[in-house]
């Protein structure tokens, strides 16, 4: 038998934290409370319209969503999701097991299986524990009866009466299957959520879950690898059983360790007393010096306020005696009155040099003493700073590097580290990031706490600079910051679009993927059977092939990659007015200056076969990049070459009719020129012999990433 008592915790509802009531399985494998994942989602959607807000989750009661959950709010809520009344319609479900946004798919809720074995372990559980009221009869007249039995067709419960009349002995109904008094009712035949018609008969090993034959014909289990219903039974069953039994046979093994966590959950307690103890003598000594630091500069201000008043104060005596009858003026009135000469000379002659210096005084009146205190202000920004930082630091946990190759600035900033010593000493990664501004005095970093070694960042600032760091953190200890990192955003809004693979496109000899993000030119037959009648001469064969998204207006960019290999390729833009001129131009163009009988100038012809051209191209290959020939180029054919990026862009801005070409790895501007943006704008591409270009992939969020160990 199985001890029910001791697996409560098993049967606690994550989200609710009380025992499940009709559980569904996640993808994730956590069970979840049916109620409670609606109940979630519905507070999730409110809080977008809401912005966010906490107070918006103050109508779930039963459901209390934790911060971190909230945090994630904003992230998802860039989805756009709207909602019904009746039915939650966003896809998206934070896990509050695993604390992951789960993917539900496009049926979301009804997608779901429930968890009927667990339903009866709960009420087995509940039975056991006297936790559930008594099961009244559904068909008694007032008073009901208690049920003795349920009818698990019927989903009702009985009283011995009841049930004899509503199951007389010779019907169909006799032959009902019935069990103790029960609330799970559960259906005999489990069926399909995709497909409520059709029973689960297979198990798919890929997605680990019930299947049936429409989900495995033609729904999303096509080419997923399944098993019949009876193996996966019989195998999950010895796996699990095998697993039990180890589990049991190793009981000595668990009490020793279950000993040894009782001993250090008191070792912890003990030394997190201590570790309080050194932090609160540590802080003592901080607000030590503080104080002396304090106590020192009052002491200075106010000697210098005495000092200062002091100074006032006997100017202010001394203006005072310049009035009438009071003090200096009143003493020299007084002298005056003396008629002895050789008196009055004795004492007049001080007395008249010191009328000099108060009539010199209040020709130009000064204070004696500055009353400001400008001096004494106290620059705390550094300690400030110094002081935010304050945390505990530990030599055992490494500090992460920025991997600046794999990190990358597109439609939105993909921030990836990775720590020196390879291993994962950090619970949690708080990466910080802020905008470069010199207008700007104090840095505002924006930070935001990552579990994994990547992040996504949004919704920043075209033609921006930012600068980037990341620290561990291992419970309350963290690392040192990272070396920051500066990136810089795209000039101007990411431009999507695939190759079109009809307008003008040459499949005999150029060949796209099946996601038309990836054109390959190949030097083959086609090229040779092409040159096959030329005997004199150069001749070039390009090959065509254009966006299928065109510009009317704005200011939009684009990066892709040309392969090294790559022998000749051309890049730029073409209005929709000279397509037609474009592809029917496609066909072998010679150069004159190549002829035998041409005695043209390379360089006159070069220019003017450029000006001839219907579209805006500059021309890569050979793991170069060639700026075109312009009067403002530089006359040195040398400096006109310059290395080939990894990644090229493309800043199209019809408002200003300029298109650029730039590196997009470090969003540096390579050539501008101006573009004619009457028509309608189109990417172009030209390849011609070996060569090949990509699309760069926009970056996007990763949601619904968990790991099923299971």
């Amino acid at each position: 038998k199985v001890a029910i008592k001791g697996i409560e915790r098993e049967l606690i509802c994550p989200a609710c934290k009380e025992l499940f009531t009709h559980p569904l399985i996640l993808p994730c494998q956590h069970n979840v409370c049916h109620k409670c994942v609606k109940e979630i989602l519905f507070a999730f959607e409110d809080s977008f319209a809401d912005g966010g807000s906490e107070s918006s989750n103050q109508s779930s009661p039963r459901i209390k969503i934790s911060s971190s959950s909230m945090d994630r709010i904003d992230r998802i809520s860039r989805s756009g999701i709207k909602r019904n009344s009746l039915t939650p319609r966003s896809s998206l479900f934070p896990c509050p097991g695993c604390q992951r946004d789960i993917d539900l798919g496009e049926r979301g809720i009804n997608g779901l299986f429930r968890n009927f074995t667990l339903e009866t372990i709960v009420e087995r559980y509940r039975q056991a524990a006297r936790a559930a009221i008594a099961i009244m009869c559904d068909f008694c007249k007032p008073p009901p009866q208690e049920s003795t039995k349920s009818c698990m067709d019927c989903s009702a419960s009985y009283c011995n009466e009841c049930f004899k009349i509503h199951h007389p002995w010779g019907t169909a109904k006799a032959q009902h299957e019935y069990v103790g008094p029960t609330t799970n009712f559960r259906p005999k035949i489990l069926m399909c959520p995709e497909h409520e018609t059709e029973r689960v008969n297979m198990y798919c090993e890929i997605c680990r879950r019930p299947v049936c034959n429409l989900c495995k014909r033609g729904g999303c289990h096509a080419n997923h690898r399944v098993t019949t219903m009876s193996t996966a039974y019989k195998t999950l069953k010895e796996r699990l059983s095998k697993d039990i039994e180890y589990l049991i046979s190793k009981e000595s093994q668990v009490k020793a360790h279950i000993t040894q966590l009782d001993l250090l959950l008191k070792e912890t307690e003990c030394n997190s007393e201590r570790a309080k103890e050194e932090a609160s003598r540590s802080f003592e000594k901080l607000y030590h010096v503080l104080e002396e630091k304090k106590s020192a500069a009052l002491r200075a201000i106010e000697t210098s306020r005495n000092l200062r008043l002091e100074k006032l104060q006997m100017q202010a005596e001394e203006y005072q005696g310049l009035l009438e009858n009071n003090g200096l003026v009143g003493y020299a009135q007084e002298v005056l009155k003396e008629t002895d000469p050789s008196c009055f000379v004795q004492t007049a002659k001080q007395l008249h040099v010191r009328i000099q210096k108060a009539t010199e005084s209040l020709k130009s009146f000064r204070p004696a003493a500055e009353t400001t205190f400008e001096d004494f202000v106290v620059d705390i920004a550094k300690q400030e700073e110094i002081l935010a930082d304050l945390s505990f630091h530990s030599n055992g946990l490494e500090v992460p590097e920025i991997n600046e190759e794999q990190s990358r600035m597109y439609n939105k900033a993909l921030i990836s580290w990775e720590c020196p010593g390879k291993t994962d000493s950090a619970d949690i990664y708080v990466l910080e990031y802020h905008k470069l501004n010199r207008d700007e005095e104090s840095v505002a970093w924006q930070e935001v706490e990552v579990c994994s070694k990547s992040k996504v960042i949004s919704d920043l600032d075209d033609d921006s600079s930012y600068a980037f760091r990341v620290r561990g953190y291992k419970g309350s200890i963290c690392s040192l910051w990272s070396r920051e990192v500066v990136l810089r955003t795209p000039p101007a809004p990411v431009f999507s679009f695939l190759f079109d693979d009809k307008c003008g496109y040459n499949s005999e000899r150029l060949l796209l993927n099946s996601r038309r993000t990836s054109v390959e030119s190949r030097a083959g037959f086609s090229l040779l059977l092409g040159s096959e009648r030329m005997q004199v001469g150069c001749y070039t064969t390009l090959d065509y092939i254009i966006g299928d998204t065109g510009i009317a207006k704005g200011k939009h960019f684009w990066a892709f990659h040309v392969e090294a290999y790559s022998y000749l390729v051309k890049v730029g833009v073409v209005s929709s007015n000279k397509i037609q001129k474009l592809f029917h131009n496609t066909h072998d163009v010679t150069s004159p200056r190549y002829e035998q009988d041409s005695g043209h100038d390379s360089g006159s012809e070069e220019a003017f076969f450029d000006s001839l051209q219907p579209f805006t191209l500059i021309t890569v290959g050979m793991k170069k990049f060639f700026i075109p020939t312009t009067p403002t180029a530089p006359k040195d054919p040398a400096s006109r070459i310059l290395p080939l990026p990894s990644s090229l862009g493309i800043c199209l801005d019809c408002d200003k009719g300029k298109v650029g070409f730039y590196d997009a790895g470090r969003m540096k501007c390579l050539y501008e020129c101006e573009v004619d943006c009457s028509g309608i704008m189109y990417p172009a591409f030209a390849l011609m012999g070996g060569a090949a270009v990509h699309l760069e992939e926009p970056v996007t969020a990763k949601y619904g990433e968990y790991h099923d160990d299971i």
